[in-house]
């Protein structure tokens, strides 16, 4: 750290205040218009059109000690925590609920610099440290946030580091934004293909049924009785959540000895949210309702079915529904593909297969290059509060 930089307790250079108790804001004190409740989702998202609840003029005045000002900072404190968002000019008037925190910098302190601190890793892995709550998190009381330290240059040190930071970021952002197109742009460059062969009909394509070509099996969850822990019988999966990116890794805890059984290279698909084809089963299973097997029969080419069964993830996730989505046997059954001769379904398996691994190598490159920016942001954040940007 720079000769000329202090180190402060962070209660020394802004006000503190954390959002009321959960009981002074009941639903059942709302109106339709008024004075907007701020939430956590103005800290995370940095917007503050969208406001779903108000109050009065008499509560408002009730809990002026809330009250956002242009300026302040915000923070989300449960769940989601340490996302921040600046106070802009001519929000609609309004206070803070119980999720957030309110910071009101001092003259000492630029707002910006203090958000960038509070983004950096150094703050963000102290904020998780302090904070308590096994299943869902929350913010530390503001006496412990109080005594987290905060390197401080003077204040044209601050402005310095805030436009470096900001045309780094700028740098950053667009290049995220041209690789998650490029990551778009591979995966709708294979989707486009898929679909194509599948809604091209070839000469001796014929129509049929998933059920004609093939057996699908609905898994079904075996009573509590055949459950052992010994590792005897058969590895038994009930949904997709058990399940990799591509492949079915180890065995969940239960095991069983009855039989609905899906064969190692059998297609497996989730019939219940989320609805969709998985991959091909790497080891003879036990299913559960979450799950059905599609066995491929003499006349197709199963991993031709299973790149029509790609082809039609759409339509199988349309006719789930939206409130439960799920599938039957059936429905599985009626979808309808054009199936060409063996020999051709062969050749289509290889092209696809080919597309797709070019594609996944694509899909890689950009995961990484995403993810290198990311740690480029955190280390540049890094450097400026160390005082070596």
């Amino acid at each position: 750290m720079k000769t000329n930089w202090q180190t402060k307790k962070f209660g020394d250079v802004c006000g503190f205040v954390r959002g009321p108790f959960g009981g002074s804001l009941k639903k059942s004190i709302f109106k339709k218009i008024g004075y907007a409740v701020y939430e956590q989702q103005h800290a995370i998202y940095d917007q503050f059109d969208d406001i779903r609840y108000f109050i009065d003029e008499e509560k408002f005045n009730e809990m002026k000690r809330f009250e956002l000002k242009s300026g302040d900072l915000i923070m989300s404190c449960s769940g989601t925590m340490g996302k921040i968002a600046i106070i802009p000019n001519n929000i609609k008037r309004g206070i803070i609920n119980q999720a957030l925190l309110k910071l009101t910098p001092s003259d000492g302190i630029s707002n910006i610099f203090l958000k960038l601190w509070m983004q950096s890793e150094s703050f963000q892995d102290s904020l998780k440290k302090l904070s308590k709550g096994a299943a869902i998190k929350n913010v530390a009381s503001v006496k412990i946030l109080k005594e987290i330290e905060i390197p401080l240059p003077p204040l044209p040190e601050q402005r310095r580091i805030v436009k470096i930071l900001d045309e780094v970021f700028e740098k950053v952002a667009k290049a995220k934004e041209n690789t998650e197109k490029n990551l778009k742009n591979s995966k709708e460059l294979f989707e486009s293909y898929l679909q194509n062969v599948f809604t091209k009909r070839g000469k001796g394509w014929e129509e049929k049924k998933l059920g004609e070509v093939c057996k699908v099996i609905a898994g079904q969850s075996p009573e509590g009785k055949f459950y052992n822990k010994s590792g005897k019988g058969m590895p038994f999966y009930q949904g997709k959540k058990e399940f990799g990116e591509k492949y079915i890794g180890a065995s969940t805890t239960w095991t069983t000895e009855i039989t609905k059984e899906a064969e190692k290279n059998d297609i497996l698909m989730s019939v219940r949210a989320p609805v969709g084809p998985i991959n091909f089963a790497t080891q003879k299973i036990c299913i559960g309702r979450g799950l059905a097997a599609i066995q491929a029969g003499k006349d197709i080419n199963k991993d031709f079915m299973f790149y029509g069964i790609l082809s039609k993830e759409k339509e199988i996730v349309g006719n789930a529904g939206a409130v439960f989505a799920s599938i039957s046997k059936t429905d599985i059954e009626n979808l309808k593909f054009f199936v060409p001769p063996l020999s051709e379904q062969k050749s289509i398996v290889k092209k696809l297969d080919a597309l797709s691994a070019e594609t996944k190598k694509l899909e890689a490159i950009y995961k990484k290059k995403l993810a290198d920016l990311e740690e480029l942001k955190k280390s540049v954040l890094k450097k400026a509060f160390n005082g070596k940007l």
